[in-house]
């Protein structure tokens, strides 16, 4: 195999980055809004690499007539990659993940503070779920609250409202969840923003207490750029 042909699968990743961190957005479906920078220098050095190596090999021919060989086969297994991304990118976490995990575990570190007065009061999933299990002064009870979110389906007609964190790309993704009670389920993985209050159950300000609401409206809403973080829609500022 000629050191040309070689580079193309290197070429090929180093187009396929920067198409997705550069050119578009999909970059987010796979890793967190930070990690930008280091995909698009990833991609232009593997794009110069394989230039290089095939500017290196077209001088080497021409001064001695031979090409080159010996990189493994299993090298073009980086094609399908490489081609995904550049015609096909896989979809984002979802439903299907959040569904077959968990829900990650949420502590409130310090006191809580008083929430605002706004009403429906924007809250994050993480902030809601430590109101209602760790607020001894049970500020959330009676409070209209909004919320953003993706449908993962449950049992009994039931739905949650989720969101997947991410550390650092998406194989390290953990949910948060909140079921919602009443009105139709909307299709698994549809964002939406759901305004209600909190569904009674148990003691609140205690583990006893669901991580539920009480859905008055729900409105389907785009994916926010912000997918894989536990955060409000940009815009909103959060309450505390």
């Amino acid at each position: 195999m000629r050191r040309t042909l070689q580079a193309v699968p290197l070429v090929l990743c180093g187009l396929g980055l920067l198409h997705v961190s550069l050119v578009t957005d999909l970059y987010l479906r796979y890793v967190k809004e930070g990690m930008r920078p280091l995909l698009i220098a990833t991609g232009a050095v593997l794009l110069l690499l394989g230039l290089a190596s095939a500017l290196l090999d077209r001088g080497a021919n021409g001064s001695d007539g031979h090409g080159h060989s010996g990189t493994p086969g299993v090298a073009w297994l980086l094609l399908l990659p490489a081609l995904s991304l550049l015609c096909y990118a896989p979809p984002a976490l979802g439903a299907y993940t959040a569904a077959r995990q968990p829900a990650k575990p949420v502590v409130h570190q310090g006191d809580f503070g008083p929430l605002p007065s706004a009403s429906p009061l924007p809250m994050t999933l993480s902030d809601f779920t430590s109101r209602v299990r760790e607020d001894r002064g049970q500020a959330i009870k009676g409070r209209v609250v909004r919320m953003t979110g993706f449908v993962t389906p449950g049992d009994g007609g039931e739905w949650e409202l989720t969101r997947l964190v991410l550390n650092c790309c998406a194989a390290d993704a953990r949910s948060v969840k909140v079921r919602v009670h009443g009105g139709p389920v909307p299709p698994a993985d549809t964002w939406v923003t759901v305004t209600g209050t909190w569904h009674p159950g148990g003691t609140l300000g205690t583990a006893s207490a669901p991580v539920a609401l009480d859905a008055r409206t729900v409105t389907k809403v785009p994916r926010p750029t912000n997918g894989y973080q536990d955060a409000l829609p940009p815009g909103e500022s959060v309450a505390r």
